[in-house]
């Protein structure tokens, strides 16, 4: 349900307001996201020295309650408490959108047991700009940050190797090194772009082959977002050949050679070059 406004008291409905901040650019920002964090009695946010500086920016004042991975279960007896004494709360991350690969969910899951309304508030996202100049499939699979364990990420990457979509992954520049050698061995074949700083001053784009990808000789700063392509989709052949083709070879069979009808069928028709000799060959032996 998308909030509306209450145009005799022109404010917003109670409830948890999930807040999607820049990625990088602080000009990125809506004007609606702008509106409803200042409209926010409170506003979770996941680091308060990073959220400062946005909000500083746009001059928004309201009071802040620091939400991250370690504290945001022991937060939430005190921000339902907030939420049913019908106050307006904000949940942002450091960037993008929360509870996407960012803490949040806990205390979503947490307002739709106690029936408190969360209203999306959409914006940047690392994802979406990533897919959206790949080249790739616009069909995709967000897969999120790379696990701790190289055990769980060849278990992961045994399945999302078969998937026919791009995937979309996250992951520290410390880790991307340790990383080329197994994507190598489970995406070759497939093309990769490598998104460094998107939509900050160093931003920075890397496209190849999967196949001649090479490790970093320094590594790169920031968090990387990394586009595989879909799978390279070779040119099936038919293992039969129809009654027409067969029909065709019958009358070429007493003045061509098998070559040669092996490489004038093949050229018109998806059959495999095996199929269409081997054919031809019963042909000769059935004479």
């Amino acid at each position: 349900m998308i909030p509306q406004r209450d145009t005799k008291i022109n404010k917003l409905r109670y409830g948890l307001y999930v807040v999607s901040t820049p990625i990088g650019n602080l000009g990125d920002i809506t004007l609606r996201a702008i509106d409803i964090l200042k409209q926010s009695e409170y506003i979770l946010c996941e680091d308060t020295r990073v959220s400062k500086n946005l909000l500083k920016k746009y001059n928004i004042k309201s009071q802040l309650i620091s939400n991250h991975k370690f504290n945001e279960s022991k937060n939430i007896s005190k921000i339902i408490k907030i939420l049913d004494s019908k106050k307006i709360v904000s949940i942002i991350s450091d960037a993008g959108t929360p509870s996407i690969s960012d803490p949040g969910a806990i205390i979503i899951n947490e307002c739709i047991k106690h029936n408190i309304d969360v209203y999306p508030i959409p914006g940047p996202s690392a994802v979406s700009a990533a897919v959206s100049i790949s080249g790739f499939s616009e069909k995709y699979y967000f897969y999120g940050f790379f696990p701790q364990k190289n055990k769980n990420l060849r278990e992961d990457f045994n399945i999302l190797s078969n998937l026919d979509c791009s995937i979309v992954f996250f992951i520290s520049s410390k880790k991307i090194n340790k990383a080329i050698e197994t994507i190598k061995n489970f995406f070759s074949g497939r093309k990769i772009l490598i998104c460094r700083e998107i939509s900050k001053f160093y931003e920075e784009y890397l496209r190849t082959n999967i196949d001649d990808l090479k490790k970093y000789e320094k590594i790169p700063k920031g968090e990387l977002t990394i586009v595989i392509s879909e799978k390279n989709r070779k040119k099936k052949l038919s293992y039969n050949l129809d009654e027409s083709d067969k029909q065709n070879i019958k009358k070429m069979i007493k003045s061509l050679s098998i070559k040669d009808i092996t490489n004038l069928i093949s050229k018109n028709t998806n059959v495999s070059k095996k199929e269409i000799y081997n054919f031809c060959l019963k042909l000769k032996n059935e004479k």
